[in-house]
Formats: structure tokens, sequence, C-alpha cells
């Protein structure tokens, strides 16, 4: 995994499809539940399952990917916004390699659930 602070060539559009795949299950899930779900708890939820800080950086962080992203000497690996990146990037690359958003759906809410 590369941050944008390592190289151009890193994980940045990745990381975008992988906020939009999350925004997507975590919304489809919850009109399931209840269709009548109104748009603001709708919003709330997402806002609350994409937070940087107390969401996606702790579930990219149990998976250790601080450990594994390449970052320049002045950027910290373990920084949340650098991690909550790496993790989301995860879920765009999952779409990507198995073709579809509802198998990286259906992982990350494995992971995050978890």
């Amino acid at each position: 995994m590369t941050h944008a602070s390592f190289s151009e060539e890193n994980n940045k559009a990745l990381s975008i499809l992988g906020t939009h795949v999350i925004e997507t299950s975590a919304s489809l899930c919850s009109l399931q539940k209840d269709i009548d779900t109104s748009s603001k708890e709708l919003n709330n939820l997402i806002l609350e399952i994409c937070k940087v800080e107390s969401s996606c950086a702790v579930d990219g962080t149990r998976l250790g990917l601080q450990k594994v992203i390449r970052v320049s000497p002045k950027t910290d690996p373990s920084n949340p916004t650098v991690v909550c990146g790496a993790f989301r990037a995860v879920f765009g690359a999952i779409a990507i390699d198995s073709g579809n958003t509802d198998e990286a759906g259906k992982i990350f809410w494995s992971i995050h659930s978890g």
C-alpha cells in the first residue's frame, strides 16, 4: 500500500472508491432493515461509520495496515488519517478485483462488525 506522501503512484483513487463502497453498503443495509429510515438518520449512520478516528482508523489499525503502508519519512504511518485512507483503499481494491461492490461491502461488514 502506498500513501500519497510516498509517491504520486498511490492508493488515493482506491480509497475514494472504497469510501463509496462503504457508504453504499451502509445505506443499503440500513434501508433493508427499515425502509422508512429518514435521510437524516441515514446520513448520521454514514457519518458515524466513516469517521476517521473512531471507525475506519480503528478497523485499519486492528488489521495492522499501519505496518504495511509506505509513507514518506515525514509521515507517521499510524496517523489515523493515513490508516483510514489505507483501510478504505482495501475495499476499493476488493471491489475492483471482484468486479462488484457487493463483495467488498460484505467483507467490510465482517471486519467492521468483528
